[in-house]
Parts: C-alpha cells; structure tokens; sequence
C-alpha cells in the first residue's frame, strides 16, 4: 500500500471513470470542492458524494455528476481535503490538501496545494 507521501514523490496517477475516482493511498475525505461545489457530506446515500477505503486504495463516487469531465474544469481540478487512513482525523495537523487534474486516458494527477495558494474552506 502507498502513502499519500509516495504518491505524491513518485508523482504517481489515481484514476477517474464517469462520476468515479480511484486513489492510490487510504484516505478519509473531508471536504471536496470543484467548480462553485463543496461537498462534505460523505454519507451513503444519493446525494452529494460517497467514498469507501479498500484495501489497497480509496473510492470517491460523486452521485450528482454523470462524468466529472462534464463539470470539473481540466485546470482548477477537484480540491480535497484529506487525512490518511491510521491518522488521528481530529488533528489538524493530518489534514492533507490535494488537488486532483483530470488528464486523458482516465489519469487523475494528484498534486499537494501550497500554503500560499487560495483555497476555500
């Protein structure tokens, strides 16, 4: 299993298909934000988004959204805050951002958003 660290140095790809992501590392999700969005509510039901952690990666479904290509620009991408699996959630200082670009062939690149950069909570 990778962490979120190695993913992030070996700038290795998660994958997207239709309203579904595939990360390469287990994660909770807290928040996501895409285009004017934000979703955090991560309950199972029809409404907003989903994810589940398996085994060896983490599930994202937006239930809202048919193919993500259709509502997430392919520049600004999907923002996700984020703890990794096995770290306290409540600790502030595991909160991870991410950024996640949608590139062809379903690749998902998987960037770290700086400090410095605006991000909307």
């Amino acid at each position: 299993m990778k962490t979120l660290n190695e993913v992030l140095e070996n700038k290795d790809y998660g994958l997207y298909f239709g309203n579904r992501i595939l990360l390469p590392f287990k994660c909770h999700v807290l928040k996501a934000i895409f285009e004017n969005e934000i979703v955090d509510d991560f309950s199972s039901s029809l409404e907003g988004a989903s994810y589940k952690i398996e085994d060896e990666f983490t599930e994202i479904y937006y239930h809202e959204v048919k193919f993500l290509t259709d509502v997430v620009s392919k520049y600004k991408g999907i923002k996700l805050i984020v703890v990794e699996k096995g770290n306290d959630v409540f600790d502030f200082n595991n909160h991870r951002k991410i950024r996640l670009l949608l590139d062809d062939d379903h690749k998902l690149r998987i960037e770290e958003i700086t400090e410095d950069e605006l991000f909307f909570e």
